[in-house]
């Protein structure tokens, strides 16, 4: 019920009266009452002005399933949401969804991960509050081999997505990165259950930095959120929507043709280091060259002296020759 009136005040943006909302949802004006007492005893400010009806003011700073819910505007993606105060890791939870029949496009939020991981096995700090720690069920009719390359059309999503809210730049660090200001705000970690040749499901994990006021010592210099960049402080729940609303978009596209081939330009242009010098450190060689952004399958191309090379992203890290970017 609160969802339901939470979604029909956001929508009209005017006064919805009492009675409205009681036909709208076959209920009591006392239900209503209610419903929007509880609402405004969690942080809503919603007006109520007799004859007129009820007007949602603001918002407060808030994750909750009825919040990500209400908000909701994709066709597909998000069509159920798993909320969760706490999780070990969003990939880890949205794994044994997968498994236990959850349908392709879910998304599984949480206010903090105990565990949360990153790519190559490392840890990712998730503080309550803080940050954008999700992750998406997916289903595709796709071979396995093109699976990796939803990891860039994720990233695509996310620093679209920043860019549009927030107005700050953001852009890609191949493959997995999403970066600002110098400094990384998001990292994605995508991860398979398959057979030879059918995807049982992909879970892409995003863990972004929103609302941090610092980081340790180590993460000083590398990492940083969107209030340390920009000294503004963003909902939280109104950047998943609207990153959700973008990855439906380049998934749409990228299932057109299975690769990156009509995203390959765009990707491109948020590349942070296309046209710049790299570091390119594999587990059986290293090797500098020149980024040249990547091929419709999604792998780095890089200029070296003698040759220009393709890099699959694997267990394969890019930094640039004097930094992480």
């Amino acid at each position: 019920m609160k969802t339901e009136i939470l979604s029909e005040l956001r929508a009209s943006g005017q006064y919805v009266s009492g009675q409205q909302l009681c036909e709208r949802f076959g209920v009591s004006r006392t239900a209503v009452w209610k419903a929007v007492n509880q609402l405004k005893k969690e942080g809503y400010e919603i007006e109520a002005v007799q004859n007129r009806g009820y007007r949602l003011v603001s918002v407060p700073e808030i994750l909750s399933q009825k919040e990500l819910e209400s908000i909701r505007k994709t066709k597909w993606l998000g069509q159920k949401i798993f909320y969760y105060e706490e999780l070990d890791s969003t990939n880890s939870a949205a794994k044994k969804l997968a498994e236990d029949g959850a349908p392709h496009g879910s998304v599984v939020v949480t206010e903090t991960q105990s565990a949360g991981r990153g790519r190559r096995g490392r840890s990712w700090a998730s503080p309550r509050g803080t940050g954008i720690f999700m992750t998406y069920i997916l289903k595709p009719e796709i071979e396995p081999a093109n699976a990796s390359m939803l990891t860039l059309v994720m990233a695509m999503a996310v620093a679209k997505g920043i860019g549009n809210m927030t107005g700050i730049r953001a852009a890609i660090k191949w493959p997995n990165d999403v970066i600002a200001d110098g400094k990384k705000i998001c990292g994605i970690l995508t991860e398979m259950s398959a057979q030879v040749d059918y995807v049982n499901y992909i879970v892409i994990g995003s863990g972004t930095n929103v609302l941090t006021e610092s980081f340790p010592p180590e993460l000083e210099g590398k990492a940083a959120s969107l209030y340390m960049i920009s000294g503004k402080k963003f909902h939280r729940a109104e950047l998943i929507e609207e990153i959700n609303e973008q990855f439906e978009r380049y998934y749409n596209v990228f299932m057109e043709t299975q690769d990156m081939a009509k995203l390959q330009e765009e990707y491109n242009q948020l590349l942070v280091n296309c046209g710049e010098k790299v570091k390119v450190l594999g587990a059986r060689e290293e090797y500098e060259g020149t980024a040249q952004g990547i091929t419709a399958r999604g792998e780095l191309i890089v200029d070296t002296w003698e040759a220009r090379k393709l890099v699959a992203s694997g267990e394969v890290s890019v930094r640039g020759v004097y930094g992480y970017v």
